[in-house]
């Protein structure tokens, strides 16, 4: 009796036990990683919506815009230094843009010193004059950012974004999605 032929089966057997074993382990192995990661990011009190700035305690980018209302105006940035900011990304198309935007008459009204400054994002024209007359134009210069770049400049992560700028030019916050009054009251308002 040749007993080659058993023992080849016989490893074969264990063989395919183990890859048995080791796909039964796999999915157990990448939940426990996934669930440490989040744990991580929850101890570190991080928000994964909300992904730090690149740009925060640094200098603004440089940029040029066009007035929304008036072609023939421009804002270049070098013209913000020495007054606080606050740039604020939108669009017409934006949802969560039409539910923060009551909040920039109040922050208005509370710090009339900080100079507002709207972009409108990949929008077209008319469409931001069209809500800006809906909802009312809180803001102190309108520029155009049709093609993207200043939000890129800015590294703009999604609609709205909002930034506040000291009067040195340095970028001292970031928010990324609709302000609420609790973002405003408990963090913005602490920046003046």
């Amino acid at each position: 009796m040749d007993w080659s032929y058993y023992n080849a089966i016989f490893k074969h057997n264990s063989s395919d036990k183990k890859m048995k074993k080791i796909f039964l382990i796999l999915p157990l192995f990448l939940l426990t990683t996934m669930c440490l990661f989040f744990l991580l990011f929850i101890l570190l009190n991080k928000d994964p919506n909300d992904p730090p700035s690149a740009l925060l305690n640094k200098d603004m980018p440089i940029f040029s815009s066009t007035n929304l209302y008036n072609d023939d105006e421009n804002l270049i940035s070098n013209k913000l230094k020495g007054k606080y900011t606050l740039v604020n990304f939108f669009a017409s198309w934006c949802t969560p843009c039409r539910a923060e935007h009551h909040l920039f008459f109040e922050i208005k009204k509370l710090q009339p010193q900080l100079y507002i400054l709207g972009f409108s994002h990949k929008d077209d024209p008319s469409d931001s004059k069209k809500y800006l007359e809906e909802e009312g134009n809180p803001y102190s210069f309108v520029g155009l950012d049709q093609d993207g770049k200043i939000a890129f400049e800015f590294g703009v992560f999604g609609l709205p974004e909002t930034f506040i700028i000291n009067d040195k030019g340095k970028i001292i916050f970031k928010h990324t999605g609709p302000l609420t009054k609790e973002i405003i009251d408990n963090e913005i308002s602490k920046l003046f």
